[in-house]
């Protein structure tokens, strides 16, 4: 046995027992950041108190990820002049997201395709309340046939989507 080896053994049990006091001390190397996560922008919805389908087309918007802010009146008509909701295009409720509005029961899947597009527009509208669309479900599965129409910016609207027996929405 050398005489270097004890030496040796009371350096490395020096080293075992002051590892843990320098790690305490030194800083932690950073953890890879964590890729972020595409959160989905928060949608305020104008509705009367009193609308069922209003909530559930809410609740179908919440259960897709979007974050909701439930704003409730008797008349949302002076919301949908100020967003810019065209006469003949109405629905039960108005919402807001992103910059556009979303009016009546656009499907959420809609929704999040005109927040990755970014057209030039005002918004999307589903006129009226059509059977079937989301919040206006029925036992069995019925579907009336409708288009999401696209607001542009000049107020002229063309086809956004279309929905119906044979199209998920």
């Amino acid at each position: 046995m050398s005489v270097h080896a004890p030496l040796r053994c009371l350096l490395a049990l020096s080293i075992s027992f002051a590892l843990p006091a320098v790690a305490q001390v030194l800083p932690a190397k950073a953890a890879p950041a964590a890729s972020p996560v595409a959160r989905l922008p928060l949608v305020v919805v104008h509705k009367s108190p009193t609308c069922g389908c209003c909530t559930a087309w809410v609740a179908h918007m919440r259960k897709a990820g979007f974050p909701v802010d439930v704003r409730e009146a008797a008349d949302v008509t002076p919301v949908k002049r100020r967003v810019g909701v065209p006469a003949g295009k109405e629905s039960c409720h108005t919402a807001m997201v992103g910059g556009y509005f979303v009016e009546g029961h656009v499907p959420a899947a809609d929704v999040k395709r005109l927040l990755a597009e970014k057209p030039d527009a005002r918004g999307v509208a589903v006129p009226g309340m059509p059977m079937g669309s989301p919040g206006m479900e029925v036992p069995g599965g019925q579907m009336q046939p409708y288009a999401v129409e696209l607001v542009k910016s000049d107020g002229t609207t063309e086809v956004f989507s279309r929905h119906g027996a044979d199209r998920p929405h």
